[in-house]
């Protein structure tokens, strides 16, 4: 079995600016912005996806399991040890767990997630004692980019909820 790629640091820098481009597209569009992307031992994209949560109504809509998803069907297996996974926010819980039980091989991510992340920002499923999968994790990848765009982000939603909430009183 192949080894997940090892990608250059201009690579994967260049797949990151992809994804906080799309990620910013899908915070335009209400959604969290967050972005995701699976590269097979090749480095070819087998799945791609931001954030579709309340686009399509689904808990499930994160972009590492649209991803998930893709790749899956592409790749016609559900299991990914020689495949890398890149995404702009530490995954939560539900998407952390995801991707132990399809045994991706390696996760990079941007920005820390220090209330849900679970891999390391608040649990550390992948160190866990029932983790029956080992995967490579690398975080930090264009670290302030990707904390930049969440923050701005919550920080407009509040501000847009408070102006809305103020012009009902009126």
């Amino acid at each position: 079995m192949s080894k997940p790629i090892s990608l250059s640091q201009h690579e994967k820098i260049k797949w990151m600016t992809r994804l906080l481009n799309k990620a910013r597209l899908v915070g335009e569009e209400g959604e969290v912005p967050v972005a995701a992307v699976i590269l097979d031992y090749k480095g070819r994209c087998i799945g791609y996806g931001g954030n579709r949560r309340e686009a399509m109504r689904d808990p499930l809509g994160h972009a590492e399991l649209v991803a998930l998803r893709q790749a899956s069907w592409i790749n016609n297996d559900w299991r990914f040890n020689n495949c890398t996974l890149i995404v702009n926010l530490e995954p939560c819980p539900m998407c952390a767990g995801a991707l132990i039980q399809a045994r991706m091989g390696k996760i990079i991510y941007g920005s820390d997630d220090p209330k849900r992340g679970a891999l390391g920002g608040t649990i550390n499923l992948a160190e866990h004692k029932s983790a029956h999968h080992n995967m490579f994790i690398e975080r930090g990848l264009m670290e302030e980019e990707s904390r930049k765009l969440i923050v701005d982000w919550f920080k407009n939603k509040r501000v847009l909820a408070k102006e809305n909430l103020l012009s009902k009183l009126r």
